[in-house]
């Protein structure tokens, strides 16, 4: 099995985060996307992203979600 390509393979909320997991454009296209025009990479979300547990894009998608409803900052589609 080859490996996920961040830069150019689709990604969906079901796409697994792996250890290859890189910020990519596409990546960044799919959580703005996801998330609205107010999507923005942060360190603590980064740092969440490539912890090593199990997770999803969809899954990602919902935790910058929640990030941002817990600070009262708004995120606008």
């Amino acid at each position: 099995m080859k490996a996920f390509d961040w830069h150019a393979d689709p990604i969906s909320r079901a796409t697994l985060i792996t250890k290859s997991y890189r910020n990519t454009q596409n990546v960044r296209r799919f959580l703005t996307r996801e998330c609205g025009s107010a999507f923005r990479f942060g360190r603590p979300f980064m740092a969440w992203l490539k912890d090593g547990t199990d997770k999803t894009m969809g899954d990602a998608a919902d935790e910058w979600l929640r990030r941002q409803a817990q600070s009262g900052k708004p995120s606008f589609s």
